[in-house]
């Protein structure tokens, strides 16, 4: 791949040493997000935004500095070197500091997103009429008052240079689409049922994860299911077995196992936006987080993750790390400097949201491993019990222990079939004891990989693009209910 930011990379890196920095890294990116959402037969929204900066990290004493700049004029360049090199050594003269670990490696690399349809080839007027045709095929009767279709596109490249002579030139490629249905019932409740996933099917690649999200084909089912639930019963409360579709599950996975399992977050060192944890690095071993089938992996280099990179923005690779197995805690998602500080594992989990931000730990591709049977069989094997797909709401606490979760919509199951459709659907539970509970997952034909473009964290905040991969999930003996307007 082409590195156009060189000779500019050379200098800022070059300024960093003269003043001072034992080590330093630049990144620059350049970053396009494409957007388009359509409501009610219009084109509401198209969006075609473009950014190019560059962030600079430098070392000093053990202490880390950041800058980051769109300016490229050579005075610029300069600056942006000084003040990373001046904020490390500010930070150097904190007393309690935890000292940084230098990098040491030298790599020369790239990475491409693999895509079978370069979005640029795909016309802006195809686009909206694919929109258009989804939003137009939910109409599917006259309780329907609404309907939408959308898709959006990440393209970021990025180009990293280090003073141990590193250079890795990266193209990553992102895209996600989902359609739904609003319906009025006769009493004027209103339900909403889209999908795919809980907020669209988002993935690493091109145009075809748009073609692969199935708008037209999906359209019609949620219309008919919104029309059904708008006057659908209400799930009774009570204690059941629950089966979580994969479009819950992953959020689920997302909210409590992904987020507490950030080493920074455990260890205390992030607790802004969303908490701390309630798992910690010296239970690694000895933790039980669920039951023997929860098995959960890291791999940032899995094949359409939506996190998917070559290398992290701390210029680590990606490798597949076991993070539970057989419901024991055995590592976390880490960065260089956490893991140094607890001897695990490093997991290529350092991700910025663009050029102005700090890299820090972030959820990235997080894996639930398939076991056995489908979703049919499943139910087959459940006498009396719950199935839910869909997400209409969420909650947890900030140690990533109690929470709430709604879906769109429930089935009743009675002897191994489904029965009645169910609206406003939730269950609650306590992290441990929730996977504890887990005794059914699903084989490898069930597997999606889902992933969420809005994952917040940090303050200011940065939006994450993360990746829970899984099949479809039982759980024994779980609270659910109905959340009421009263």
């Amino acid at each position: 791949m082409e590195t156009q930011h060189a000779a500019q990379a050379a200098r800022i890196l070059d300024t960093a040493v003269q003043r001072g920095a034992e080590y330093a890294d630049v990144q620059f990116w350049s970053i396009r997000q494409e957007q388009m959402n359509v409501r009610n037969a219009q084109v509401q929204n198209v969006t075609d935004a473009a950014s190019l900066g560059y962030a600079v990290r430098a070392l000093v004493d053990g202490s880390w500095g950041f800058y980051g700049s769109d300016r490229f004029d050579a005075a610029s360049l300069d600056r942006a070197a000084s003040e990373a090199v001046a904020t490390a050594r500010s930070g150097a003269k904190v007393a309690d500091r935890i000292p940084a670990v230098k990098p040491t490696e030298k790599i020369t690399a790239s990475f491409e997103t693999p895509m079978t349809i370069d979005p640029a080839s795909v016309s802006l007027s195809d686009r909206a009429s694919e929109l258009l045709a989804a939003e137009k095929a939910a109409h599917v009767g006259k309780s329907v008052v609404s309907a939408f279709a959308f898709y959006s596109i990440w393209t970021t490249g990025k180009e990293f240079y280090s003073t141990n002579g590193s250079s890795i030139a990266q193209r990553i490629v992102q895209a996600g689409a989902g359609c739904g249905a609003t319906a009025v019932g006769k009493d004027g409740d209103a339900q909403t049922r889209g999908g795919p996933g809980d907020f669209g099917l988002f993935q690493g690649g091109g145009y075809e994860v748009i073609r692969r999200a199935k708008l037209l084909e999906n359209a019609p089912e949620y219309g008919r299911e919104a029309i059904i639930l708008a006057d659908a019963p209400a799930t009774p409360s009570g204690t059941t077995d629950l089966i979580l579709d994969g479009s819950v599950l992953n959020l689920q996975m997302h909210e409590s196992i992904g987020h507490p399992l950030e080493l920074d977050r455990a260890l205390g060192w992030e607790a802004n936006y969303s908490g701390i944890s309630w798992a910690t690095p010296d239970r690694v071993g000895s933790l039980r987080y669920g039951s023997d089938l929860l098995n959960i992996y890291a791999d940032n280099a899995l094949p359409l993750g939506f996190a998917t990179v070559g290398y992290d923005d701390e210029g680590v690779a990606p490798q597949r790390v076991t993070l539970i197995e057989n419901g024991v805690l055995r590592a976390f998602l880490s960065s260089r400097d956490t893991a140094a500080q607890t001897s695990l594992p490093q997991t290529a989990s350092v991700r910025a949201a663009d050029w102005a931000s700090v890299p820090m730990v972030r959820m990235t591709n997080i894996v639930l491993a398939p076991h056995e049977g489908t979703l049919e069989s499943i139910i087959a094997d459940t006498k009396d019990g719950l199935y839910v797909a869909g997400i209409r709401s969420w909650s947890i606490d900030d140690h990533r222990l109690n929470f709430q979760f709604g879906p769109q919509i429930g089935y009743e199951i009675k002897h191994g079939k489904r029965g009645r459709l169910l609206k406003q659907p939730t269950y609650t539970g306590i992290t441990p004891r929730f996977w504890g509970s887990l005794d059914r997952v699903a084989g490898p034909s069930e597997f999606v990989v889902w992933g969420t473009p809005n994952c917040g964290k940090g303050e200011p905040s940065q939006a994450g693009r993360t990746t829970h991969a899984c099949t479809v999930a039982r759980f024994r003996g779980v609270k659910v209910g109905v959340k009421t307007n009263a």
